[in-house]
């Protein structure tokens, strides 16, 4: 199964605070260990939302809203995207993850990906190939 493990922003984060020279050694540990255990596929940090853009979709339009965004606890800081056995052990390895905003109250949400077998007969061996074949030339990029 794979998750997504979404690390929620802070105030500093939404400020472009850098995170600190420890907290780059203790992430990089632990990035290390995920990636012996064969847990991590990718992880990443993200831009404050001052940089950011969203695009709702209004019947049949778009409108574009600029970053920043208010409600810093909905918004996402990084992510990592992990390969675990279950919710469980995806949860055991969070709890083992060194503060991501230390000196505050910080959030890691965990959510599991959908896989292809989770969509039912809607997601018929033809969409199935197209996805495959999209994935494939996904993979022949990197």
């Amino acid at each position: 199964m794979r998750f997504m493990i979404l690390i929620k922003a802070s105030q500093d984060s939404e400020a472009g605070v850098m995170p600190s020279e420890q907290l780059f050694a203790e992430m990089g540990r632990y990035n290390e260990e995920l990636v012996k255990a064969g847990i991590m596929l990718a992880g990443e940090g993200l831009h404050p939302s001052s940089k950011g853009a969203r695009v709702r979709f209004t019947g049949g339009g778009h409108v574009v809203t600029d970053g920043p965004f208010a409600e810093t606890k909905e918004l996402i800081a990084g992510f990592w995207l992990w390969q675990c056995q279950s919710m469980e052990e995806a949860i055991e390895w969070v709890k083992r993850c060194p503060n991501p905003m230390p000196g505050t109250e910080a959030e890691i949400e965990i959510r599991q990906v959908f896989e292809a077998e989770d969509f039912g007969a809607e997601f018929t061996p033809e969409l199935r190939a197209a996805e495959d074949e999209l994935r494939a030339q996904i993979a022949a990029q990197g």
